[in-house]
């Protein structure tokens, strides 16, 4: 379970960072970063988890917490398509970090990054806490946000885009999103530097021929 002990340990305002998106086939990736300016009340640590092991109604119960939490400092961002495709996912995730710690009202004295790197350019001394949603009471905060948001953004695209089941897998590549794909196409927030759509688009255009069947179902 997290805990508040790595923000008290550097003392000042300690911002706890994560991002949400980097392996799905489409949408943006979100970030988020959280300051806790006065300590985690305890209504607000009995909800808090690492975001994937919380139900989505345990998440969006935190999530409604945090946003009312008058003594919680949030700033969220994102990173494009168009950038993911131009700079790769991981750069792409570092860019929406730097934007969501430059959206806080006040700028952090230290950062706790989810993850094993730390973006350049966040304006203050930072360190990487690996699987940090559960460890790092502000590093969760900014997970459970980060998640909300993403998903309703890919539930409000996918509201356009109906066929390719946005509203459920979030632009994760289940095999229906990937079935969508092969027989609509891919739209314009598609991530074409991921290979399952690279590949979607050069069988599409005939630049990949489809295993016959006999052969789809050897290898299947």
């Amino acid at each position: 379970m997290p805990d508040f002990s790595r923000e008290i340990e550097h003392g000042g305002r300690v911002a706890g960072i994560d991002e949400v998106g980097r392996g799905p086939l489409a949408g943006p990736v979100v970030a988020c970063a959280v300051v806790f300016e006065r300590g985690v009340p305890d209504r607000i640590a009995n909800l808090l988890d690492d975001s994937k092991k919380l139900s989505a109604k345990a998440r969006a119960l935190a999530y409604a917490a945090l946003i009312d939490e008058p003594g919680i400092d949030v700033g969220l961002s994102a990173a494009s398509v168009p950038e993911i495709d131009t700079h790769n996912i991981l750069q792409a995730s570092h860019i929406a970090m730097r934007r969501a710690v430059a959206r806080l009202r006040v700028a952090p004295d230290y950062a706790l990054v989810d993850g094993n790197l730390v973006p350049a350019g966040l304006g203050c001394a930072a360190r990487p806490v690996i699987g940090g949603d559960a460890k790092s009471f502000s590093i969760a905060a900014a997970s459970i946000i980060a998640k909300i948001v993403r998903d309703r953004l890919m539930t409000r695209l996918g509201a356009r885009w109906d066929m390719y089941g946005w509203a459920r897998n979030a632009g994760y590549p289940t095999a229906a999103h990937r079935a969508a794909m092969q027989d609509h196409g891919v739209s314009r927030h598609h991530r074409k530097s991921f290979a399952p759509v690279r590949e979607c688009l050069a069988l599409r255009s005939g630049a990949i021929r489809p295993y016959p069947a006999r052969v789809a179902s050897e290898v299947a």
